[in-house]
């Protein structure tokens, strides 16, 4: 699995392999790529381009997290934070989730919700469920 941040591309492959030729990356048997461009989306055959939340939902899912963990108002929260960084052990996370499906009107499910690790999973997690709603 590759990923690039941003404007990002995701590769995924049970065999991947990869040349340098003339600057640039070449790889083989990839079975799936994932790209995310200005936050639009388009699928086509063989390639698909996937969408990141949406900035103010991760603004949301910050300010959800500092206050479900108490966190001092200077304390920087980020998409990239990662819940145990930030000090929250298991039962914060739960606490987290119950705090983002009652802010969100969602419901997350247990194993959806293990999946979480950072703000970004969950803004990104919200989405999806906001879209299938």
């Amino acid at each position: 699995m590759a990923s690039v941040a941003g404007t990002s591309v995701s590769l995924a492959a049970a065999t991947l392999s990869s040349k340098q030729a003339q600057g640039a990356t070449r790889f083989s048997n990839v079975s799936l790529v994932s790209v995310s461009v200005n936050r639009r989306g388009f699928q086509s055959r063989g390639f698909s381009i996937s969408c990141a939340a949406k900035p103010e939902t991760v603004d949301k899912v910050c300010a959800i997290v500092k206050k479900q963990l108490a966190l001092p108002e200077d304390t920087s929260v980020t998409g990239e934070s990662k819940f145990a960084s930030l000090g929250a052990d298991s039962l914060d996370t739960v606490e987290i989730v119950m705090g983002l499906e009652e802010e969100f009107g969602i419901s997350v499910e247990e194993e959806s919700a293990q999946t979480i690790a950072t703000v970004q999973d969950a803004a990104d997690l919200i989405e999806e469920l906001l879209e299938a709603k």
